[in-house]
């Protein structure tokens, strides 16, 4: 886990921090051009969990009185 992923110890349990997909490994591919291939679906999540984890932090950092984190 890195310092990123660590829970925040005011983090309300109802509102957990959202968990980032899992990578697969290089043998889930079939290599058989799939659409979409694993890793298409992979990126995918991704975006989605970026969305929502930028969301989450934003959520909390108003309410731990914070300014919201430029990216």
């Amino acid at each position: 886990m890195t310092a990123d992923e660590a829970p925040r110890p005011n983090a309300p349990a109802d509102d957990p921090r959202p968990a980032p997909p899992k990578r697969p490994d290089p043998d889930d591919c079939c290599h058989s051009g799939c659409d979409p291939c694993v890793f298409d679906l992979y990126d995918e999540e991704l975006t989605r969990y970026r969305a929502a984890l930028a969301a989450w932090e934003a959520r909390h950092a108003r309410r731990e009185g914070k300014p919201r984190r430029k990216r």
